[in-house]
């Protein structure tokens, strides 16, 4: 099993630039972090039907997890964000007995269409990038997990080559453990969960 898991969610990743940059680096390098994981979950699950089981079992092997994919609408892609519905499940990640990510790292390796100067109070967006990432900051609270700051590449869709090449370059050294993780981890503690019990979720109906 791995100790890093690499999970990887874009819709059309044929006509990604930066996502498959990435992906490709983690997936050339795979052999020297030879406890590496990549789960390209568009590849996985085309019709949207997660294997818990299988997610949960990588989760539970890895000490870090990393999820990569660009912000759609100020989050997640669709898919990503019913893997963390249906994967991260009360009983297992959070709530009474729910202790099977604590202590693990959690990474967000993203990027944005908009610059930096529009994730501000002045700029288009009128709010920083940190307001937008609260609910994955809070995620990985509820489930014990050490929230590690953010590798974010802005404006994606006008990055030059050597920008881009800089970026990825700046990734797989965090990967290689050649250097810190990025502005250092920011820890979260572990949250106390009173909730008994959770409401059932509607069974799903299958879904840059």
């Amino acid at each position: 099993m791995s100790d890093i898991l690499l999970l990887c969610a874009h819709p059309d990743l044929a006509g990604s630039h930066v996502t498959r940059s990435l992906l490709e680096a983690a997936q050339q390098a795979r052999r020297e972090p030879a406890q590496l994981e990549i789960r390209d979950l568009y590849a996985l699950y085309p019709d949207y039907a997660i294997d818990v089981a299988a997610e949960q079992r990588s989760l539970a092997a890895a000490r870090l997890v990393i999820w990569l994919h660009p912000l759609h609408w100020y989050g997640m892609p669709a898919l990503m964000k019913l893997w963390v519905d249906e994967v991260l499940a009360f009983g297992w990640a959070y709530g009474p007995g729910g202790t099977a990510l604590q202590g693990k790292e959690l990474w967000l390796l993203s990027s944005t269409g908009g610059s930096a100067e529009s994730y501000s109070a002045q700029g288009h967006n009128e709010h920083s990038i940190e307001q937008f990432l609260m609910p994955y900051r809070q995620t990985a609270r509820l489930c014990g997990m050490n929230w590690l700051a953010p590798l974010l590449l802005y404006g994606a869709h006008r990055v030059s080559e050597a920008e881009l090449h800089q970026h990825v370059q700046g990734f797989m050294a965090v990967l290689r453990h050649e250097a810190p993780s990025p502005a250092g981890p920011q820890r979260s503690a572990v949250p106390e969960v009173t909730l008994d019990e959770r409401p059932p979720l509607y069974s799903p109906i299958g879904a840059r």
